[in-house]
């Protein structure tokens, strides 16, 4: 990338949010809970996970919207327009990023660790990293 101080560019499907990655990524986590695959609609939700002051959101902030899981701690991002799901905070320090959003700068990322095995499930079989 031209801008050394960003690493990797990501929005939304309708491009509407975007936003920029300022340290190096080259991590995916796989999280096979239940809360998870209902989030994704999939088996599984791939994550980067950063630490949330090399984060910023370049567009769309305001389209942001939030959904807290009743009776849990989880939340949910995504955009009002088109619906896609958006980075949000793992734990006090990190942010996760949905992998699917990063369209410039994860040229090297690759999958390194499955989460929440037990709770996969029962129709998915889960690779070896």
């Amino acid at each position: 990338m031209n801008d050394k101080t960003k690493y990797a560019l990501g929005k939304c499907n309708c491009e509407t949010v975007s936003f920029e990655i300022l340290c190096p990524i080259s991590e995916i986590y796989i999280c096979h809970c239940s809360i998870c695959r209902a989030y994704s609609g999939s088996s599984n939700f791939a994550v980067v996970v950063i630490p949330k002051e090399q984060f910023n959101w370049t567009s769309g902030k305001s389209n942001i919207h939030t959904w807290r899981k009743p009776g849990h701690d989880w939340e949910s991002h995504f955009c009002l327009t088109c619906g896609s799901s958006l980075p949000g905070k793992n734990d006090e320090t990190r942010i996760f990023v949905p992998a699917g959003l990063i369209y410039r700068g994860g040229e090297n990322l690759k999958v390194t660790q499955h989460v929440c095995k037990d709770s996969k499930a029962s129709w998915e079989d889960i690779p070896e990293v």
